[in-house]
């Protein structure tokens, strides 16, 4: 076991109660696990019956500064009115250590899930992603790191290179649609964007609903084009997802003006996830909640559909891009 790249199994109930205690909360209804894999995550209630969130980050993966920065942007985007889980501050700080960790604590937000289907809805969401990048366009981050090929792609293709989870028959076809992909990104991606601070992670799965959309989890915060907050929001067919890119745009363009070269990058955003997602994957195999949770990449069957992914990416990337109805 790596214990650079994975510490986690030295947090037990009793270190997470006793960095509770440390900030003047005494845990009241145990501690219940919450849905992540990158962080550990938990839900509890204190002694008066209120409701909190507790994430411990995971060892070496952020900065102390590029955590902080995190926060700030959260604060600043509560203090602008718009609606999303930031942490609490202890003795002025949002950011905590114990026993190595660092850890902060939020109010527990309840809410529905948001219905991706749902066009009023996705209105609501274009409306407070136009307010979050007016914020995020103040200043830029200075730890944080900004989307390019180089993290999405090139990195996560060395990964894949040196992965022994890929069968032996099928790494240099698998390796060889990489780079095919990666070539067909490089030829798409462009700078003709003015990068600033996003959530970084927008899809579904971070926003609840609770008479309007509330964005939780900014842990992937980081720079680049606006469209990267609005692309994993679409769904459905050609049709569908223009309506609504459209019903988004129309929103977000009350508080942000948008510019539609972006559009151009929503598959090449895609393609980079993909590579991306796999290589995270692969470094996070060490941690044993991963094989307990995605034991399919250890069998041939997933790396075989993983190149067919890859293959049909490839394809749409020579495609036109998806472009809004023109208004007459």
């Amino acid at each position: 076991m790596n214990d650079k790249a994975f510490t986690f199994q030295t947090l037990h109930p009793d270190t997470i109660m006793d960095a509770l205690f440390d900030q003047g909360i005494r845990v009241d209804s145990g501690l219940t696990p919450l849905n992540s894999y990158e962080n550990r995550v938990y839900q509890f209630q204190d002694e008066d019956r209120r409701r909190f969130v507790v994430k411990f980050y995971r060892p070496e993966r952020w900065s102390a500064e590029q955590i902080q920065e995190e926060h700030q942007f959260a604060l600043e985007l509560q203090h602008d009115d718009v609606p999303v889980a930031a942490p609490l501050k202890f003795n002025d700080r949002t950011l905590l250590t114990h026993q190595g960790f660092f850890y902060a604590i939020f109010p527990s937000m309840g809410g529905r899930q948001f219905e991706a289907d749902n066009l009023d809805q996705m209105e609501w969401v274009g409306r407070y992603l136009g307010r979050l990048h007016q914020t995020g366009r103040k200043h830029p981050f200075q730890f944080r790191p900004a989307i390019g090929v180089q993290e999405y792609l090139i990195a996560p293709r060395q990964i894949l290179e040196n992965c022994t989870l890929i069968p032996a028959r099928q790494k240099e076809a698998f390796l060889q649609t990489t780079d095919a992909l990666i070539d067909a990104v490089n030829g798409q991606w462009h700078n003709r964007f003015t990068s600033l601070r996003l959530h970084g992670d927008c899809h579904a799965g971070n926003i609840l609903w609770r008479d309007g959309p509330l964005f939780v989890d900014l842990d992937d915060a980081r720079s680049g084009p606006a469209i990267q907050d609005l692309w994993m929001l679409l769904n459905g067919d050609k049709a569908e997802q223009r309506m609504q890119l459209e019903t988004i745009i129309e929103a977000y363009e009350e508080f942000s003006e948008f510019n539609s070269d972006e559009l151009g990058l929503i598959e090449p955003l895609r393609a980079m996830r993909l590579v991306y997602y796999l290589a995270w994957l692969i470094r996070r195999w060490d941690d044993p909640a991963f094989p307990a949770n995605f034991p399919w990449l250890a069998e041939e069957d997933y790396w075989y559909r993983q190149k067919q992914i890859f293959t049909e990416q490839i394809r749409v990337l020579q495609e036109p891009p998806l472009q809004l109805t023109p208004m007459y």
